[in-house]
C-alpha cells in the first residue's frame, strides 16, 4: 500500500510537471522569472504571494472553530423535544446550505449596512459568511454521529447517576467526534478553499495576493500556478494532520 508521504511527494510532482509541461506543448512565452527565488524580483513576489498563507489559515481556522461550535448547538437542537427547537434546526440547516457562499458573503458585506446599518470589517464579515455557511454542514455532521451512538450509552450513563447534559459531554459527544473525525477533517478542506472567494471584498488571502500581482506583472498563468500549488500544499498538510488524529484517536481507543 502507497504512504502519504509518496502520495503526497506524487501529486505535487504531478502538479509541477503538468505546469512546467505547457513550455513546450503551446506557443505562450513562459517567464517563471517573476517567481523564481534566484531573482530580486522573483524573490520578493514570492514573498508578497506566500505572505496570504497566515491570513489563510487564520481566517479558516477562526472560521471552522466558530462553526464547529454553533453546528453542535444546532445538531442539539435537532435532538430536542421541543417542537420549536427542531424546526428552528430545520429551519437553519436548509437556509445555510441553500445561500452560495459568494451571495452570503456579499449580502452579509454590503447588504447588512444598507438593510440593518451594521457594518462589518473585511476579515469579520468573512468569518461570519464562512462560519454560517459551514455550520449548516457541520449541525448535519454532527446529528448523525450522535444518533449513531447507541441508546445503551444514554442508559448506562443515566445508571449512575449523570444528567443529560454530562452524559452528552461526557460519553456520547466524544464517541461521536470519533466517529465523525474524517467528516469534520473534509469541512475544514472545504473551508480552507472556499476562504479564495473572501478575496472579492479585499481580504489580502493568497488568492487576492495572486490577482494584485497579476495586474503588476502581466504573468497569470505563472502566478496562479503557483497559487494551485500553495493551495495543493495546505490542504495535503491538513489531510495528513488529520490522518495522524484519526490514527491517534484509534490507538487510544485500542488501548482502552
Amino acid at each position: 500500500m502507497v504512504t502519504s508521504p509518496l502520495v503526497a511527494r506524487f501529486l505535487v510532482l504531478a502538479a509541477v510537471a503538468l505546469a512546467l509541461s505547457g513550455c513546450t506543448s503551446s506557443t505562450y512565452t513562459w517567464g517563471w522569472h517573476v517567481i523564481s527565488p534566484f531573482d530580486a524580483r522573483g524573490r520578493n513576489n514570492l514573498l508578497f504571494l506566500t505572505s496570504g498563507i497566515w491570513a489563510t489559515l487564520s481566517i479558516s481556522i477562526i472560521s471552522i472553530v466558530i462553526s464547529v461550535l454553533v453546528g453542535i448547538a444546532v445538531a442539539l437542537a435537532a435532538l430536542s423535544r421541543q417542537k420549536a427547537l427542531r424546526g428552528f434546526n430545520q429551519v437553519y440547516v436548509e437556509t445555510f446550505r441553500s445561500v452560495p457562499l459568494l451571495v452570503l458573503l456579499l449580502w452579509v458585506y454590503y447588504g447588512l449596512p444598507v438593510v440593518a446599518g451594521i457594518q462589518f470589517g473585511v476579515f469579520a464579515a468573512g468569518v461570519i459568511s464562512l462560519a454560517l455557511s459551514d455550520s449548516a454542514f457541520e449541525a448535519e455532521i454532527f446529528r448523525a454521529g450522535i444518533q449513531s451512538i447507541p441508546k445503551g450509552q444514554w442508559e448506562a450513563g443515566r445508571s449512575i447517576g449523570l444528567t443529560s447534559w454530562q452524559v452528552m459531554r461526557l460519553i456520547v459527544l466524544p464517541q461521536a467526534i470519533r466517529r465523525i473525525l474524517p467528516a469534520l477533517g473534509n469541512q475544514f478542506v472545504y473551508v480552507l478553499k472556499m476562504s479564495s472567494l473572501i478575496s472579492v471584498i479585499g481580504y489580502q488571502e493568497l488568492t487576492r495576493r495572486a490577482n494584485e500581482l497579476t495586474l503588476v506583472e502581466y504573468r497569470p498563468l505563472e502566478i496562479y500556478t503557483l497559487l494551485v500549488l500553495e493551495y495543493l500544499l495546505l490542504i495535503l498538510a491538513v489531510s495528513w494532520l488529520v490522518r495522524r488524529l484519526e490514527r491517534h484517536m484509534g490507538a487510544s481507543d485500542r488501548g482502552h
